[in-house]
């Protein structure tokens, strides 16, 4: 018997009231979808979704004090599940655990991605929930490579994750942990929906609050409390992440709102292709949710109803907005065999990575730049002896160096090389400098859209910011360039 069998019938002595409980949630799942009642799983049955929690089905990872993993996994039904994975530290008790995630597991709607099972077994600690195979908002905002997000898709957004909190609240669970654009998922519709992890805390006494300071509710900086208000203003940076298309402090967004420039929030790369009205209308939606005093913020309630007037393309599937494909299953794809450069990403290996970029020299710079003679300049030479420069410093280690000398060699703009932007990305790297690395390694990639070594260095880069999932889209990214040379018949 797993632990937590024993446990559940201390947890919930009453076995009606369980029948009464599933009868309920079978009834509601009919309304989100056929998302089956909340139950206790075996660790066989998760073992066999997961591969044995195969590294490779990782999607995310993150926190030390209370460190989490989530796995993609599919069950012998079919049905493609997320599973987060705890240490036992995490939460030594599980009667406690259990008790927790029955507590979420009550909840059933089709604007959260919803807690299926639980698992609690000798010292085990898992939560399964429905599988989002399209990524977090914080990709599509942030990191998105063929289409912008369209201002009506970005109010979609906004009022879902209301209805979702608005829902939680009405159903006795106010409370959610760290709410960001990360805990923002897209469904095979495209449609999105509140992580139900999020519900639930990531430990018995871990912090509740994992984000950088300055995105942090102030009264938790205080109390170390979250509080529903704590919720709405979180809720509120989320807001301004789909304003600006950017991650701001939200002390820094208020400036500009008092300022009233509010179109130097507005993200540029919607062109100004959206409403003055709305977007005046949702910037000040946000500065309401993030005042300082928490009972100046707005509830769940009052959110969904500013909203839903804003709304816009209703006939639209959420699929379309997005330029996501209409969702069909499709076989898995058998993992790509990677070139020593992959492998040595993948590793997070800095000096193998090293090694490797210095014995490729410039090779992948042919083509780049066809100089005439008259550009042949006195300028020029410095220039290139300043690349000599930062060439023998890369070699020697002496980063600092190498990033000063490559530095005077892009300022001055006459050449371009994706080679110095990788080196020099990785010279960042090892100065723990991983924002500046991830600048250059996108720059690499816009000189040489088709570079696999741009995208590589984007994956580690990413992954030295702890954003896992997109480190691992950008190697596969970069796998499959290289597979696209070799094929093409050329080296990687």
């Amino acid at each position: 018997m797993g632990c937590c069998e024993s446990t559940l019938k201390e947890t919930h002595p009453d076995q009606d009231q369980h029948q009464e409980l599933a009868t309920a949630s079978d009834k509601e799942a009919l309304e989100v979808g056929n998302v089956p009642a909340f139950s206790e799983l075996s660790l066989e049955d998760l073992r066999a979704a997961t591969q044995n929690f195969n590294s490779e089905l990782i999607v995310s990872e993150s926190g030390d004090k209370a460190p989490n993993v989530v796995y993609k996994g599919r069950l012998h039904n079919k049905q493609w599940i997320a599973v987060k994975k705890f240490s036992k530290m995490a939460w030594p008790d599980p009667k406690q655990f259990a008790e927790e995630a029955w507590g979420v597991g009550k909840l059933r709607h089709r604007r959260v991605a919803n807690l299926i099972g639980y698992c609690c077994d000798s010292d085990e600690r898992l939560l399964v929930a429905e599988y989002m195979p399209n990524d977090t908002l914080a990709k599509h905002l942030f990191h998105w490579e063929n289409q912008t997000m369209e201002w009506a898709m970005r109010l979609r957004v906004a009022l879902y994750i209301a209805e979702a909190l608005e829902y939680c609240s009405s159903e006795g669970r106010p409370i959610y942990h760290d709410l960001n654009a990360y805990r923002v998922l897209f469904d095979k519709d495209g449609d999105p929906r509140l992580s139900c992890f999020g519900l639930m805390k990531n430990s018995r006494d871990g912090k509740s609050y994992s984000t950088n300071l300055a995105y942090t509710p102030p009264e938790f900086l205080r109390t170390g409390r979250v509080t529903p208000e704590s919720v709405i203003y979180s809720y509120g940076t989320v807001v301004l992440d789909l304003l600006s298309g950017k991650h701001i402090p939200p002390s820094q967004a208020l400036d500009v709102i008092r300022g009233k420039n509010i179109l130097l929030l507005m993200d540029s790369h919607l062109e100004g292709n959206f409403s003055p009205e709305e977007g005046t209308e949702v910037v000040r939606l946000a500065s309401r949710c993030l005042q300082y005093e928490p009972r100046e913020r707005p509830n769940p309630k009052s959110l969904v109803a500013a909203l839903a007037p804003l709304q816009t393309k209703t006939d639209v599937p959420s699929y379309l907005m997005m330029g996501f494909p209409k969702h069909e299953e499709a076989p898995p794809t058998p993992p790509r065999q990677l070139s020593p450069l992959g492998e040595a990403c993948s590793r997070m290996d800095l000096t193998a990575i090293h090694q490797i970029l210095v014995m490729t020299h410039y090779k992948d710079d042919e083509g780049t730049n066809e100089l005439s003679f008259q550009e042949w300049t006195q300028q020029m030479r410095d220039m290139l002896e300043a690349r000599k420069r930062g060439d023998y410093a890369f070699r020697d280690k002496d980063f600092k160096t190498a990033i000063d000398c490559y530095s005077q060699f892009i300022d001055v703009g006459t050449m371009v090389s994706p080679t110095v932007y990788a080196r020099r990305s990785l010279s960042y790297l090892l100065c723990d400098q991983p924002d500046a690395a991830l600048r250059d390694a996108m720059q690499a990639q816009c000189v040489n859209p088709e570079w696999p070594t741009a995208f590589y260095m984007q994956a580690v880069a990413l992954a030295k910011l702890d954003m896992h999932t997109d480190a691992a889209d950008m190697l596969n990214e970069a796998a499959a360039l290289e597979d696209k040379r070799q094929k093409g018949g050329r080296a990687p």
